[in-house]
């Protein structure tokens, strides 16, 4: 696993394969609000179909620029195309996190007070990490900037953790997960992707890690004559 967050390209193609069910699902989402043929669980929020294809638009701008971006390599090849891309992904990331607060407003979730909790502790927190790694950055302060930058990305692709944990078990049990286990499983997936941001930032990939200062060799000691 350290091998592959030290690899660029490997890094991207990691959390491109990682995220490819919410960017695939989010994708077929804004197809089917285009054309009016909103099916399945979406269906509900015919009533506000543009608030739900500007959630879906975010997240996929989101999961797609986010692998890019922690490669690296648009940072040291190509930095002016890194910072424009840069910003189209906090950007992304703000409409993802206001408009999940927003659908969270007008259509309360079915399931219990534990995933409304977690849903809206999910989009204030990543509206805060974007806005911290923004701050960071103004100040130069890259190490703290990457870093909050992961944390808002672990953040946002919490729905690509939660069904690579519901899908297994569906095709084992035949039902899907409800009430509190079903909650309880989505906090968790949030739970997952922090604490394997965190590895990446502190000890993943050494590029990610803040920054110590280093400590200058103590200067030769000159001996007097006499005792040389």
């Amino acid at each position: 696993m350290k091998r592959i967050f030290m690899r660029p390209i490997g890094l991207a193609v990691f959390l491109l394969l990682a995220t490819a069910i919410p960017i695939v699902t989010a994708t077929v989402t804004m197809f089917q609000i285009s054309t009016g043929q909103l099916q399945g669980v979406s269906v509900k929020f015919a009533a506000v179909p543009w608030s739900l294809f500007v959630h879906s638009l975010g997240g996929v701008l989101f999961g797609l620029l986010g692998p890019v971006q922690f490669a690296g390599v648009l940072q040291r090849r190509f930095g002016r195309l890194h910072r424009l891309t840069g910003r189209v992904f906090v950007a992304a990331g703000l409409v993802l996190a206001l408009s999940s607060l927003r659908l969270l407003a007008e259509f309360p979730t079915p399931s219990t007070w534990v995933l409304t909790t977690a849903r809206l502790a999910a989009g204030a927190a990543l509206a805060a990490a974007l806005i911290t790694a923004l701050v960071a950055i103004r100040l130069r302060d890259i190490p703290r900037h990457r870093a909050w930058m992961i944390r808002a990305y672990a953040i946002g692709m919490g729905a690509a953790t939660i069904s690579f944990i519901m899908l297994p078990i569906f095709l084992i049990t035949g039902e899907a997960v409800k009430g509190y286990a079903s909650d309880l499983l989505f906090v968790l997936s949030w739970v997952i992707n922090l604490t394997i941001a965190e590895w990446v930032i502190r000890r993943g990939n050494p590029r990610l890690i803040p920054l110590r200062k280093s400590v200058s060799p103590a200067p030769p000691l000159h001996l007097p004559t006499s005792l040389r």
